[in-house]
Parts: C-alpha cells; structure tokens; sequence
C-alpha cells in the first residue's frame, strides 16, 4: 500500500521513525512529512499567516522512506503532502507512534488524531495510533500491530471512511491481551493550572493536571452500551481501537431541538 505517515511529536521522535521503519521492511510505500519539532497538543490547527517550509530528511529513515520536515502543525503536515509533495493519494494515512495516549475526550486536543482526521476529510481512510506512556521506550508493539492492520485493511477495505483511533498499552506484545473495538469515554483532570511565580515576581500558570477519572459519556449519543470505553479496556492490556469521524453533529439534538418552532414569528420571522 502507498501510505503517508505524520505526527506530532516531530521528525526525531522514536515512534515514528520505529512505525515508518517497520511498515517500509514490510514491502509498502512509505511517505513521512511531520513537524521539524515537537507539535503536540496542537489540536487542528493550520498556518495561515505566514509560509509554511519543509525540507527533504535524510539518514534519520530505513532507505526506502522518503521523508520530509515541515515547521507548520500536523494537519499541515497532512494536507501539504496532499496537495504539494505526493504526486498521488496515498492509500492510507497513518499517525504516530504518539508517546502518550489518545483517550477519551483527550482526542479534542490531539495533534496526532487531527493530523489522522485530515486524511479523513480529504476522502483517505486514516489511522491515529499511540503508545499509552509518557516514558516507554518500546514502540515495537504499537508498530506490530500497525503492520497487521494494515495488512488487513490491504486486504479488506473498511465499510466506510472512518479514522480508528488506536491505543495500545506499554506492555511487551506477549502481554497484550488481545484488541477489542471500543467508544470514546470521558477524562477528567484535577489540578489543571500550576500557579507559579517567575524571578521577577510575575505569577505564571503552567498547564498539567492529572487524570482523576474516566466516565461514561452523557446520553443521548446513540451509542451501544455494550461496547466497552477506549479508557477501560487499555488498563486491562488491551488494544484500543475506535472509529471517529469528523462530522460532529449531534443528531439527538436535532431531534429535541426541532420540537423548539424554528419557523415562528417569535425567532424573528
């Protein structure tokens, strides 16, 4: 398969050197274009006041990949490869190794998701994956099980263009329970903003926060119960796969909202 790979932890990052590796010995056509440097937590964002440069990487790849740097975010990273570097759509575009998980309501905020979605909203079927540790080193697992669903995708196309999310625990791959296909849950942080004080005296807050629970998503979503949440299954050593799309309207909401009279004199009519 022609498939395109990006990040958000930048082109030196271990995860996607090890992912892009590993997928290019196994025979398919590997592009990389991701940030010269570090861009997560970026959400979608995409340059737009100033120009966006990339450069040809050498030596940091297995010689088969073709790489570039680009100083814009991941969903720059994307659609530039789309539309300026690949002379054709790639069959599939992947995201990561990330090092740290995407997890519920965390993906709102993911750079490694959004450079996965862009695919999805140029009509490419993507792929988000991550490792769920800030501080392992081992990515060959995460990339294990990219070569198989990618083979499987080679061989069965999806149903319909989807994103899958995909999170696979910090554990030896004889570890790894098994993969079961989950719904996006919700986290909740306690301690959001570390209020400090610089050498001059100026108060500064610094972003962290720590995961003080996963919850079930409200109702309403249409969503069957019966399949388990991405922030339950990985605790138990699971692979975390889940289907996104980009299209965020909230269908239940339509149907109570309806019910309002929107056509009546009192909207202004």
């Amino acid at each position: 398969m022609k498939l395109l790979i990006s990040n958000d932890d930048g082109i030196s990052a271990l995860g996607i050197r090890t992912l892009a590796n590993c997928l290019a010995e196994a025979g398919h056509d590997v592009t990389v274009v991701c940030p010269d440097r570090e861009r997560s937590a970026t959400g979608h964002g995409l340059t737009m006041h100033q120009p966006i440069r990339a450069e040809i990487v050498e030596s940091l790849f297995d010689p088969a990949v073709k790489a570039w740097a680009c100083d814009g975010t991941p969903s720059d990273c994307v659609k530039l490869a789309l539309w300026a570097l690949l002379e054709s759509p790639p069959d599939l575009v992947l995201s990561g190794i990330n090092q740290g998980a995407n997890l519920g309501t965390e993906i709102l905020y993911s750079g490694t998701v959004s450079a996965a979605m862009e695919g999805l909203i140029e009509g490419i079927p993507s792929i988000a994956l991550s490792l769920t540790s800030h501080t392992s080193k081992d990515f060959q697992p995460a990339a294990k099980f990219a070569k198989i669903l990618v083979d499987q995708l080679a061989a069965k196309s999806l149903p319909n263009l989807m994103l899958l999310n995909v999170n696979v625990p910090a554990v030896k791959w004889e570890e790894i329970i098994g993969v079961m296909l989950t719904r996006q849950g919700v986290r909740r942080y306690v301690d959001v903003f570390d209020k400090r004080v610089d050498p001059r005296g100026k108060t500064y807050y610094w972003l962290t926060g720590e995961v003080i629970e996963d919850v079930e998503p409200p109702e309403g979503l249409n969503l069957p119960h019966n399949v388990p949440l991405d922030v339950h299954v990985i605790r138990k050593n699971y692979i975390s796969v889940t289907p996104l799309q980009y299209n965020l309207t909230y269908a239940n909401g339509l149907n109570q909202l309806s019910e309002w009279g929107w056509g009546d004199t009192e909207w202004g009519r």
